[in-house]
């Protein structure tokens, strides 16, 4: 058996700034740390992070007042803001900055007195947040024929943004569409989809035809991690997601020469390396890195925490 890791993998650098800015609020504050949702949505880092104090919260009213509370790496709605003000929340705000900017996209486009098309995911945290921003200005559309459906009052004042997570292939088939029907569409001045979620899928398509088998690890709520998953299958492709070794089913290796192994972009390495040895052992594979692209993107803390980041660390 030959195993292909495809490179870039793994964390992303929105995924590493929310990541260190738990692990420094973990250590700098005394316990319990709150989180407003999953700070990513990968089931192995949650857990960890569970066991070390912090607790997720899908409501607010579940921190005591005066509590230090994160906002997840997928941002949040200005409610969310008002509610954590409210009750008095110290608040360590840890989204994407690539996030912020399909927030900020939103705002300029409403006050502009815009309809604002929003490809995405229904019930996505990111997907809410950024309809908190304008909700009486944003319209959500997650395929071709919702964009059939459409009926916008004003078409001269019409723009889309994008979920930053999404398959380009699928926003590519929503937003040709888009321009069909709207020619005068205004689009944001860089595409939203991450180069992050971009370079994963673009090492899937570009390595999974030599494959007879495509492993993605991640958890069933990562939507790019999902977008992998499809990516691979799409291209014919036999595809599973995966939080580990635990979730492997032999019968899926019967037959099967060379498998693609990735991760998406909120899966920590650890379970790619266990997977990797569970694999050695088991079928005595051998290992072949292959990287389509370097990624060098570093996102900077929050101002709240860089007082707590020593030069030799940084």
């Amino acid at each position: 058996m030959r195993i292909i890791l495809a490179s870039p993998r793994g964390f992303c650098a929105g995924v590493n700034m929310a990541i260190e800015c738990l692990e420094l609020a973990l250590k700098n504050f005394e316990p319990p740390v709150y989180v407003y949702h999953e700070i990513v949505h990968n089931k192995y880092v949650v857990e960890q992070f569970s066991k070390k104090g912090a607790v997720f919260v899908d409501d607010l009213q579940d921190v005591p007042a005066g509590s230090l509370l994160l906002f997840s790496a997928h941002g949040v709605s200005p409610e969310v803001r008002r509610i954590a003000r409210e009750r008095r929340l110290s608040t360590v705000d840890a989204t994407c900055p690539l996030v912020t900017k399909v927030h900020l996209e939103a705002i300029r486009f409403a006050k502009l007195g815009y309809t604002i098309i929003l490809i995405g995911h229904a019930g996505h945290d990111e997907v809410i947040g950024t309809m908190g921003e304008a909700p009486e200005a944003i319209v959500l559309v997650e395929t071709p024929e919702d964009v059939d459906r459409l009926e916008v009052a004003d078409t001269s004042k019409l723009a889309y943004l994008t979920q930053t997570t999404l398959s380009v292939d699928d926003a590519n088939r929503i937003i040709t569409r888009l321009r069909q029907r709207f020619p005068q569409i205004h689009n944001p001045p860089k595409e939203d989809i991450c180069y992050a979620t971009q370079n994963r899928q673009e090492a899937v398509a570009r390595l999974s035809g030599e494959a007879d088998l495509v492993l993605v690890l991640g958890s069933q709520n990562s939507s790019n991690s999902q977008r992998l998953r499809e990516l691979a299958q799409d291209a014919g492709v036999p595809a599973h997601l995966i939080d580990g070794p635990q979730d492997m089913e032999l019968s899926w290796f019967e037959n099967v020469e060379t498998i693609l192994i990735t991760a998406g972009a909120s899966a920590p390495e650890i379970v790619v390396e266990e997977c990797l040895d569970f694999l050695v052992e088991k079928f005595g594979a051998t290992v072949e890195s292959r990287s389509i692209r370097k990624e060098q993107v570093v996102f900077p803390l929050p101002r709240e925490l860089r007082q707590f980041v020593t030069p030799a660390s940084s």
